[in-house]
């Protein structure tokens, strides 16, 4: 089972690398990150870097399509060769999933028209322009198509997964390997738990960074 995770710049890490971390253990299962071109893609933090193994030409038919999102996803809206090859690509895939903004990626494709999906809560009512039809739920799954929130959200996106396909015992015994327990100090997780005021300090810091220009 050829399982690909799309890269670009500025994508999120954790977007990608939590999924990585479900998705590598499935039996009979490799991952393989491409990007448009082989080689170290960065992430948006600017401190860190993945590699890309293969170009996105090299492996045009994978059985599962995760795509991560960041600030990066914008460039990716009418980047032509990487919507190409997603259509090309979702025509074979059992599963086509998003983690956080790539949501707007697999849209900007025309994969979600029509479809129930969610994205990062900041760009969840996006997903209208590209004829889907926004969930704020943390996991949403139609037909073969899922997409999860923010960041996080990826991991419980994908154990869910590796439960349809591996069975339930297969996706608890990743998860106790992983050890993933989640006990969060706060209760601010979700724009619904935070205080009010921290959830307008990041609609705030949302609107001014979307209105700064494009460096470059």
């Amino acid at each position: 089972m050829d399982i690909a995770i799309v890269l670009y710049d500025n994508f999120t890490a954790l977007d990608a690398i939590g999924p990585y971390e479900v998705l590598s253990r499935l039996r009979d299962s490799r991952v393989t990150f491409v990007a448009e071109r082989p080689g170290p893609v960065a992430a948006d933090t600017g401190m860190l870097s993945v590699t890309a193994e293969a170009a996105l030409d090299d492996l045009p038919h994978p059985d599962i399509v995760l795509v991560p999102g960041g600030p990066g996803q914008e460039q990716q809206l009418d980047n032509e060769p990487v919507l190409d090859w997603l259509r090309a690509a979702d025509a074979a895939a059992s599963w086509v999933t998003s983690v956080c903004t790539g949501s707007l990626v697999l849209a900007a494709a025309g994969l979600l028209a029509g479809r129930r999906a969610t994205s990062h809560w900041l760009e969840l009512e996006r997903l209208a322009e590209y004829q889907a039809r926004p969930v704020s739920d943390r996991v949403v799954i139609d037909g073969k198509y899922i997409t999860c929130a923010g960041v996080s959200a990826g991991i419980d996106m994908v154990l869910g997964l590796a439960g349809r396909i591996g069975g339930q015992v297969m996706a608890q015994s990743i998860q106790l390997l992983i050890e993933y327990d989640p006990q969060p100090p706060y209760q601010a997780g979700s724009p619904r738990t935070a205080p009010p005021d921290v959830v307008r300090q990041m609609r705030l810091r949302s609107r001014h960074s979307a209105a700064e220009p494009a460096a470059g």
